[in-house]
């Protein structure tokens, strides 16, 4: 083989994983369940700013 379809054919692979990284990425979030969910408030502070 040549050396310029060895290129080719890593480019293409490199370029391969990457769009896959950024799909699993993509779609390894939240599960639509649980953005639904009611998080717990913050007790507000009454501590003057110095």
């Amino acid at each position: 083989m040549s050396a310029m379809l060895i290129l080719v054919l890593e480019a293409g692979f490199a370029l391969g994983l990457l769009i896959f990284f950024v799909w699993w990425t993509m779609f390894s979030g939240r599960k639509p369940e649980q953005t639904n969910k009611i998080r717990p408030k913050r007790k507000p502070t009454n501590k003057k700013p110095e």
